[in-house]
């Protein structure tokens, strides 16, 4: 068994993802700055700063310079030297140093490898607009995460600035919502002063209609799912589990979001509260393709895959048209911004890289399966996804 050292806020649903890997894994873990002391944060704080500036921290499954960018958080090293990033790599990771954990993460079988990927990645890239907005939208008055994100840098930064850090960081997030795809309608009022009230954007339409809706539909997909199965791909825990979790249980924290999982999703929030008690550790069993996917691979159809297509499509043009400048600088600066509609609404957007990154890897994931596993995923994929996966990303 092996000790990770995870730099990480609690408030991060991809922070959260790795400690629940890590819990089915069976590896222990400790979550820094909040569970280690001052000096010792100082130290690896200082250690991951210089790794980051000299583009040496890494991800498990390789690096690609002009696509990918750092997080802010969270970061893990097993000696406090090497740091990695990227909560779908610890997956990989993981099952490449299999101490503990006998069954991977990742499904061994091929075709059901690549609907986990494909379930892990809708909700890190599109699940994360959707808490977010859940988060700083419909829990505008009662969310802890600055609260709560100060407290645990108490353990690193004196007093005064953790203090501070908890009434400049929700209007620091806040002010990022267009970016994150949740742009307020005319006139919007949060309940809360002006500074915490995610805000509109001249020529972005608003996208609150559709996240709410898109969230809904998710949680009822989970629904279908878990009320006939224990996990999204059968008796046992995997990656697609850990990335939902890590999304859904993020608004654990923010009060009014919370109550609304619980009501919306009953069976998937006591699902989540499982997961977050570690009751997923050790479970073993078989790994299916069940029809009660079904609606969970429309959505993903509906939202990711429609997303990504656009994303991509908007990247290559900004490329002839020579654009250097992409992801949030490229928001802030009014660059490499496109249009595009999803669920029959409109919505604006600067290109992500990684976004590109990401769909080209399952392209290519799509295209190294054998003919007989396409064929089978053919018949249980939306046609559109199938359809999109099929264009070489070359």
């Amino acid at each position: 068994m092996a000790n990770f050292y995870l730099w990480g806020v609690i408030a991060s649903p991809y922070q959260l993802k790795m400690q629940a890997l890590l819990d089915y894994a069976e590896h222990s873990w400790s979550r820094c700055p909040a569970q280690s002391g001052r000096l010792s944060n100082m130290a690896l704080m200082l250690k991951l700063q210089h790794a980051k500036r000299m583009k040496k921290v890494q991800r498990f499954t390789g690096f690609t310079p002009e696509l990918d960018e750092y997080p802010s958080v969270p970061f893990y090293t097993l000696d406090k030297k090497t740091f990695y990033y990227d909560s779908s790599s610890l997956a990989y990771h993981l099952d490449q140093h299999p101490q503990c954990h006998e069954a991977p993460l990742i499904p061994e079988d091929p075709l059901l490898a690549f609907i986990c990927t494909l379930i892990d990645e809708a909700f890190d890239e599109f699940g994360l607009y959707m808490v977010h907005h859940n988060r700083w939208v419909v829990s505008a008055q009662t969310n802890l995460m600055g609260v709560t994100t100060a407290e645990e840098f108490s353990h690193l930064l004196p007093a005064f600035i953790a203090s501070k850090m908890s009434e400049k960081l929700p209007k620091r997030q806040v002010r990022r919502c267009p970016y994150l795809f949740s742009v307020a309608p005319a006139g919007f009022d949060a309940g809360v002063e002006p500074e915490l009230t995610a805000p509109g954007k001249d020529g972005f339409p608003p996208t609150h209609d559709l996240l709410n809706q898109a969230w809904r539909k998710y949680l009822a997909a989970l629904e279908q799912v878990l009320a006939k199965q224990p996990y999204l791909l059968g008796d046992r825990f995997t990656l697609a589990d850990a990335s939902a979790y890590g999304q859904l249980s993020m608004n654990f924290i923010d009060g009014v979001a919370n109550d609304l999982l619980a009501q919306l999703a009953p069976v998937s929030h006591n699902w989540l509260r499982s997961i977050e008690r570690g009751e997923h550790k050790g479970v073993r069993g078989a790994l299916y393709l069940s029809d009660e996917l079904q609606g969970l691979l429309t959505v993903i159809d509906e939202t990711f895959v429609s997303l990504m297509l656009q994303n991509s499509a908007a990247h290559t043009a900004a490329v002839a048209d020579g654009e250097t400048l992409y992801n949030e600088k490229a928001f802030d600066r009014g660059r490499s911004l496109y249009a595009g509609q999803l669920m029959g609404q409109g919505f604006k957007a600067a290109v992500k890289t990684f976004q590109v990154k990401v769909w080209k890897d399952l392209q290519n994931s799509w295209a190294k399966l054998h003919a007989s596993d396409r064929k089978t995923l053919g018949s249980q994929l939306p046609e559109k996804t199938v359809s999109a996966l099929s264009v070489s990303s070359l």
